[in-house]
C-alpha cells in the first residue's frame, strides 16, 4: 500500500509515548462521576440517565471546567 501524503491543511499531532490519557473525554467522564455522580444508588435505568443528563447539563454551564479538564500540555506544543 503506498503512503499516501498529508493535505496541507492537516496537522499531525502525534501521542507522546506512554501518554496516560490520551483521550480527554475520559477525564470529563471522571469529573462527572467524582462530582456528581457517585456514592449514589439508582432506582432505574431512567433514574440514570436523568441524573447523567443533569450533570452533563451543570458542566456545560462551566466552561472553563471543561476547558481546564480537557487541556493537554503536550498538544499546545507545536
Amino acid at each position: 500500500m503506498t503512503p499516501k501524503k498529508v493535505p496541507d491543511n492537516i496537522t499531525l499531532m502525534f501521542l507522546p509515548p506512554r501518554s496516560p490519557e490520551p483521550n480527554p473525554v475520559e477525564n470529563v467522564w471522571q469529573y462527572m462521576r467524582d462530582n456528581w455522580l457517585s456514592n449514589r444508588i439508582f432506582k432505574d435505568y431512567d433514574d440514570i440517565v436523568e441524573h447523567c443528563c443533569a450533570a452533563w447539563n451543570k458542566l456545560v454551564d462551566q466552561p472553563w471546567n471543561i476547558m481546564s479538564i480537557g487541556h493537554r500540555e503536550w498538544a499546545r506544543r507545536s
